[in-house]
């Protein structure tokens, strides 16, 4: 396992991408870009388009796609870290260099839950939420961008910890209603708090998960109005579909679907999303580590379902996990556009797939294989270790 103590400090430098056989933009209104070519300097997106129309003079690395499909990197938007690349719910070293392996370069924190004793009182919380954002911003596994420091709110909260939290560098609350908070009113007033000061919200939805945390249902999900409707399918029990299409229909925040959830109510909350024509709210995370563990392909798995049960195009699966998961998010990845983070996988149609193209492979349910990782700017995987191998894989070309 590999990790970068210092992203993006460094030498000046400049990627050059070309031969790329299909390239995804992350962006709903126009999936598939045309072009084959992409530069990026010192780690953020320069240019995009046709190789005979860049500058690509100068560059300190070269990767010839060899006719693969090149996305945004794949974000997470539901992870619990605790410290570093180990996780003490299935005592498990390597599993955020796992999932890199599986496309993903950025996860969010929904919460440091599984830290042993996880501190209660508010003191304690505020100190161990600026611990994990500044030990997880100092540490990188493997170059993986993991935005964690995710406090989970708990009674006696006053606006001013919201406040010291938000000057301190924490930008993310962890699942309302994993702490001792799960009435709407007390939600909502400190959500509200929160999104003053710049946070990013999301809540626990359906039955518990963890001990302390207990049901949370449509109405208590309405009132605290948080940014994202965490794991609506369920993390893992799911609300009844009425409260399900309630929560659809009645607000406008972040539909998130997790793999560690009920899968059939992730198709039924796509479908609905469809019906109201707002796919730009289906976002997509694992919800791992959890009880079923940790799962390295758990986004392209996802990916795969809902557009092989949910009959959507494989392109717009993809935006689930990329542009529309960053801007819910506000991060500043997820897509393919000038100015954005060199955050990228290299994907192609796994050998032997019944699919003749990668998206016709994942129309019919198949994972795609990964052929390399990019994260601002530097390689940082190649072939995966654990996706089925992909027909063709990028090359590092020779100077």
């Amino acid at each position: 396992m590999a990790h970068d103590e210092s992203p993006g400090a460094g030498a000046p430098t400049k990627l050059v991408i070309r031969n790329v056989g299909l390239m995804l933009s992350g962006d709903l209104a126009r999936p598939i870009l045309d072009a084959d070519a992409l530069v990026a300097i010192d780690g953020r997106i320069a240019s995009v388009g046709r190789l005979k129309d860049l500058d690509v003079a100068g560059a300190t690395t070269t990767i010839d796609a060899q006719g693969v499909t090149l996305s945004p990197g794949l974000i997470d938007s539901h992870v619990h870290p605790v410290a570093g690349d180990w996780t003490p719910r299935q005592n498990q070293l390597g599993w955020i260099d796992s999932c890199l392996h599986g496309g993903v370069t950025t996860m969010v924190s929904a919460g440091e839950v599984h830290m042993p004793g996880r501190p209660r009182d508010i003191i304690g919380l505020k100190a161990m939420a600026i611990t994990a954002q500044r030990t997880f911003s100092a540490f990188r596994a493997s170059g993986v961008k993991v935005h964690a420091g995710a406090p989970v709110i708990e009674p006696g909260m006053e606006e001013s910890d919201f406040k010291e939290l938000a000057e301190a560098g924490v930008r993310f609350l962890g699942e309302v209603g994993l702490g001792g908070v799960k009435d709407g009113p007390t939600a909502r007033k400190m959500v509200a708090w929160a999104r003053k000061y710049g946070f990013n919200s999301t809540i626990h939805t359906g039955g518990p998960s963890i001990p302390g945390s207990g049901l949370i249902d449509a109405d208590i999900v309405l009132e605290a109005d948080t940014d994202v409707i965490g794991h609506i399918n369920g993390g893992h029990t799911a609300l009844p579909d009425d409260q399900i299409a309630c929560l659809c229909e009645r607000c406008g925040r972040g539909l998130e679907l997790v793999h560690n959830g009920n899968e059939r109510a992730a198709l039924f909350t796509l479908r609905i999303a469809k019906e109201l024509g707002q796919l730009e709210r289906v976002i997509l995370g694992t919800d791992a580590p959890a009880g079923s563990g940790v799962q390295p392909l758990g986004i392209l798995r996802m990916i795969s379902m809902l557009s092989s049960l949910g009959d959507v195009p494989a392109e717009v699966a993809f935006c689930f996990a990329t542009g529309n998961t960053a801007r819910m998010r506000a991060l500043d990845c997820g897509l393919l556009e000038v100015g954005k983070a060199a955050d990228f996988v290299f994907l192609d149609r796994a050998q032997h797939s019944a699919g003749k193209t990668l998206l016709d492979s994942v129309r019919l349910g198949d994972l795609p294989g990964v052929g390399m990782t990019v994260i601002d700017g530097i390689v940082r995987s190649q072939r995966s270790r654990n996706t089925p191998p992909a027909d063709r894989a990028p090359t590092i070309v020779a100077k």
